[in-house]
């Protein structure tokens, strides 16, 4: 979405502006998130975080992996098409997503016969 691809060019500008100032100090990284030394950062500090956020916002705990899950069940029940929603969440075949989230397929089919006889229902109006 628009809005993580602003966040991520904005931290891209950090990362950079702290790359060159840091020069040989910085330490050498593939990883996407790092701290202010240019290290991986710990992966254990993502949870933490989260546990922060949820609980200033007063939310319900919940893991990584959930939100996750929740991603892939907002685009299938909002109407992204199968292999789209497959493609982003990194499975090499649909039928992993259907196999996963098949319920929730179900509903978005069900929905879709609903729209599809309001449609002929309007029509014989």
């Amino acid at each position: 979405p628009q809005l993580l691809l602003d966040q991520l060019l904005e931290y891209k500008k950090w990362y950079d502006s702290m790359k060159e100032a840091l020069g040989d100090l910085w330490e050498k990284s593939t990883a996407l998130l790092v701290n202010d030394e240019g290290k991986i950062i710990y992966p254990n500090l993502y949870r933490v975080w989260l546990k922060k956020i949820l609980k200033t916002a007063n939310l319900k705990d919940v893991t990584v992996h959930s939100l996750r899950h929740t991603n892939i069940t907002l685009m299938l029940t909002s109407g992204v098409d199968l292999r789209t929603v497959s493609a982003r969440a990194g499975h090499a075949r649909t039928s992993t997503t259907t196999d996963i989230y098949s319920h929730f397929i179900r509903n978005s089919d069900e929905r879709a016969s609903k729209i599809i006889d309001n449609i002929f229902q309007e029509k014989d109006e």
